[in-house]
C-alpha cells in the first residue's frame, strides 16, 4: 500500500527555519515526481515546490523562492523541504504528494498529483 508520511512541522518564530520530511512506504520514490503543497485556513491548496523523478527539474512558488529548498534522497526514500526565513504567511498545513512520472515534470499543480500524505502543521508566530 502506497503511503506518504510527513513530519517536521511545528511552531517557529518569524525568521526561523524548519525542515519537513516526507517518507514513502510501500513503493520506491525513484520514478515519481514529488511535491510539497500547503493549505491555509479558508484558502485553496497551493503548490510550494516540486521536483521531478531525476531531481534535475525543480520549481518553486514565487512566494518561497530563495527561502525554501526541495530535495530528495533515494537511499532514504524521502523528500525534504528546507524552509528558511519563515514568515507568518507561511503558516499552513503542508502536504507532500507523488505521481508516477519518469519523464521530466515542470508542473506543480495539485491536480497533477494523485498520492497524498496526511499533512503536517507549520505555524510561524512570535
Amino acid at each position: 500500500q502506497l503511503q506518504l508520511v510527513e513530519s517536521g512541522g511545528g511552531l517557529v518564530q518569524p525568521g526561523g527555519s524548519l525542515r519537513l520530511s516526507c517518507a514513502a512506504s510501500g513503493f520506491t520514490l525513484d520514478y515519481y515526481a514529488l511535491g510539497w503543497f500547503r493549505q491555509a485556513p479558508g484558502k485553496e491548496r497551493e503548490g510550494v515546490s516540486c521536483i521531478d523523478s531525476s531531481g534535475g527539474s525543480t520549481n518553486y512558488a514565487d512566494s518561497v523562492k530563495g527561502r525554501f529548498t526541495i530535495s530528495r534522497d533515494s537511499a532514504k526514500n524521502t523528500v525534504y523541504l528546507q524552509m528558511n526565513s519563515l514568515k507568518p504567511e507561511d503558516t499552513a498545513v503542508y502536504y507532500c504528494a507523488a505521481r508516477l512520472a519518469r519523464a521530466r515534470v515542470t508542473t506543480c499543480s495539485p491536480s497533477f498529483f494523485g498520492s497524498w500524505g496526511q499533512g503536517t502543521q507549520v505555524t510561524v508566530s512570535s
